[in-house]
């Protein structure tokens, strides 16, 4: 019987999605298949501290924390000591065949993570680049993928570069609009009709973001949107032009779960029917209105062409393992779809979207673990067969 690898799951960060993530965490410690895998939780507080192994499960419960390491202090040198009471170290300083630490039962203290993590210092190519110092395989995106996949502006122009179908829109600084606000105003309006979608660029679960109908509604959105991200991305909205969600003018809202690294798949398409004017935070997590539809009622040709779409964005970023590509479609008329956004580290409860799509599609909940386990040691052993030397 082969060795079990032993998986460390990421979980909490420095985000305003971090609640978001414990609930991943959660599900996903719950549902894992401990058959193969050997689980070492790992916790990350909102202050950015790490947990010991113990300690993680507090956090998991809401309960207060004791032992607190912080990758860089004296102690939790060399590399990040992360578990204690003999334990072992997560990660290195550096790549090297053995990590640190007690071995587990594959050889290694760490064989693969699964980052859980949702938002900053998490899905934007941060812990990435940590672990790719550490030379550690980890599920998802890496460094220029998830930072890609993080940031609108950079997005968009990856997609607009690939010729995929992108909402108008105007990138504006946070410094330029405090320091000129009737300039920036004049900016976009000169660009762009309402109503407006203002966002941080760097932020997901759309945290931060609001819908401006006109001028009046515009500034408090950009300066609401200005304390998440130093960027923010002003796009013009999908659908009809009368004002407060009218029956029949709001965009229809679409996904797609994309799964693999060189080679993705697509899922079917979903729907999201959300309980407020658009799918935002509230609307996501803490309202019950909102009604998932899979597989989205579509025609044969607009499935084909949205999951083509799907996997056309997952390549233009430069992604792998995972991740949520989100679309809009004219309600009415030419019924014409917009590529919105991917997000490359999506909610992973049993009942959020990627899980959901991918049981409509045919892969159960466990079997989407492990098979995201196993792209990241197939992506890892791609990435190995690089000469970083010409010694």
């Amino acid at each position: 019987m082969a060795k079990k690898l032993r998986i460390g799951i990421l979980f909490g960060g420095r985000s305003g999605e971090h609640e978001v993530s414990l609930l991943s965490a959660a599900s996903i410690l719950k549902a894992i298949d401990r058959r193969k895998f050997d689980v070492v939780p790992i916790g990350i507080t909102k202050q950015g501290r790490w947990l010991a192994a113990a300690d993680s499960n507090h956090l998991l419960e809401g309960s207060a924390t004791t032992r607190q390491l912080r990758a860089g202090d004296p102690e939790a040198t060399p590399g990040a000591r992360l578990l204690q009471d003999g334990m072992p170290t997560l990660l290195a300083p550096e790549p090297r065949d053995q990590e640190l630490g007690r071995p587990g039962p594959s050889g290694k203290a760490i064989d693969v993570v699964f980052p859980v993590l949702h938002g900053t210092f998490g899905e934007d190519g941060t812990i990435q680049g940590l672990f790719e110092l550490a030379g550690i395989a980890y599920v998802g995106s890496g460094v220029l993928g998830s930072a890609a996949g993080m940031d609108k502006d950079v997005m968009k122009r990856l997609f607009a570069q690939t010729g995929l179908p992108i909402v108008k829109h105007v990138t504006l600084l946070r410094a330029d609009w405090e320091a000129q606000p009737r300039k920036a105003i004049a900016q976009i309006e000169a660009t762009l009709k309402y109503p407006l979608f203002v966002k941080p660029a760097n932020l997901g679960s759309s945290v931060g973001i609001s819908k401006a109908h006109n001028r009046a509604e515009l500034g408090p959105a950009l300066t609401f949107a200005a304390k998440y991200d130093r960027k923010l991305v002003v796009e013009q909205g999908v659908g009809g032009k009368s004002s407060r969600g009218k029956p029949g003018d709001k965009a229809r809202e679409l996904e797609v779960a994309v799964l693999g690294n060189d080679n993705p798949e697509a899922s079917v398409v979903g729907e999201i029917i959300p309980g407020k004017e658009f799918y935002d935070y509230e609307a996501k997590y803490l309202s019950e209105g909102s009604v998932p539809v899979i597989p989205a009622k579509l025609t044969r040709e607009e499935t084909k062409q949205i999951r083509a779409m799907a996997i056309e964005a997952f390549r233009a970023c430069d992604l792998s393992g995972l991740a949520r590509v989100d679309f809009l479609m004219e309600p009415d008329g030419k019924r014409r779809i917009y590529l919105n956004e991917v997000n490359t580290m999506p909610g992973f409860t049993q009942i959020s979207m990627y899980p959901k799509l991918w049981e409509a599609t045919g892969l159960g909940y466990r079997d989407l673990i492990t098979r995201l386990i196993e792209l990241a040691l197939e992506r890892h052993a791609e990435k190995s067969r690089t000469t970083y030397s010409k010694d």
